[in-house]
């Protein structure tokens, strides 16, 4: 007996299966984030050798002001893959190479080295990058997300108090 071939019309189980939920290629998707990530962790060359950084390390030189700048355009880039409604777990696996950058990369000098090193932006954009490839893990984790940088921006706001009455203690 010869099997019979599929009908046009027929509705077999690929065709019933929902369509990704991003029909672009995820290079397309995602070009304007990976230009983002590149120029805050990679976009520079220290000559006559192969380390490369980007404006996240320019930045988190001055010191409190450019390590809280940088903080914030990490988690910007973290807000803008939100977007790509990824999973809770993707977001808090960002949020905590943000913090970790954060936190080491606030130490002087030896924090701006820690920055050149793990380019936290680039790491997160891998992690969305596999998250949009394997098709998994679909949900946006917005709640747990904003609960994290509302501590985060409640954090900043502790240490930019601190910092004005240090300042008001050395004027005054």
């Amino acid at each position: 007996m010869i099997p019979s071939r599929p009908r046009p019309n027929d509705r077999s189980r690929e065709a019933r299966s929902p369509e990704p939920v991003f029909a672009a290629p995820p290079d397309r998707r995602l070009e304007w984030l990976d230009h983002l990530a590149s120029w805050l962790d990679n976009r520079f060359r220290i000559p006559f050798t192969n380390i490369r950084f980007g404006a996240d390390a320019l930045i988190g030189l001055i010191p409190y002001v450019g390590d809280m700048l940088s903080l914030l355009l990490s988690i910007l880039l973290v807000f803008l893959t939100l977007r790509y409604r990824v999973s809770g777990k993707v977001l808090s696996l960002m949020a905590g190479n943000i913090l970790l950058d954060a936190l080491l990369g606030s130490v002087p000098l030896l924090g701006d080295l820690f920055d050149i090193r793990y380019r936290a932006n680039r790491r997160n954009l891998l992690l969305l990058r596999d998250h949009l490839n394997e098709g998994r893990h679909h949900g946006s984790g917005r709640g747990p997300v904003l609960l994290f940088f509302a501590l985060v921006f409640g954090l900043l706001a502790g240490l930019i108090y601190v910092f004005w009455l240090a300042l008001q203690w050395l004027v005054g």
